[in-house]
């Protein structure tokens, strides 16, 4: 099975420093910071990478739920709510807020969700968070054609 890599970089003090993090495929590479990350200061952040992790592996498990259910999906939309707060033991990821839309000719709306909901639970990065809160809001784009 594959191993996938990252690597960060950080010099100086928390609140003076700043860093780089790269993903091992090249794909990837941005700087951040202390106002990056605890204020709204320029560059990328953890949070925001795992917010996209979540909202990747979400959209692909959910399109493969999809198709083993019968319900081929055209397009699933992602995106992803990390909710960073200061709480009582320190700084801490308390929330992720999934929001999906998805173009699935042939399916109900009740039936969408579920498997939306389903896909949540099994997504590999979703169990990663295990400790963290992950709440959905899966809605089916209507007037979809085969």
């Amino acid at each position: 099975m594959p191993v996938r890599t990252a690597e960060a970089r950080w010099q100086k003090s928390l609140q003076d420093g700043s860093g780089t993090m790269r993903v091992g495929s090249g794909a990837f590479e941005g700087r951040y910071s202390f106002a990056s990350r605890m204020e709204n200061g320029t560059g990328t952040n953890p949070e925001e990478l795992i917010g996209a992790a979540e909202a990747g592996c979400f959209s692909m498990a959910f399109a493969n739920a999809l198709s083993e259910a019968g319900h081929k999906p055209q397009e699933i939309r992602t995106s992803a709510k990390v909710h960073f707060d200061k709480i009582d033991k320190g700084w801490t990821i308390t929330q992720i807020e999934l929001s999906t839309e998805g173009s699935v000719p042939g399916i109900d709306e009740a039936t969408f969700k579920t498997i939306a909901e389903d896909a949540k639970k099994t997504c590999p990065v979703s169990r990663a968070l295990g400790a963290t809160q992950i709440k959905l809001a899966a809605t089916l784009k209507t007037g979809v054609t085969a």
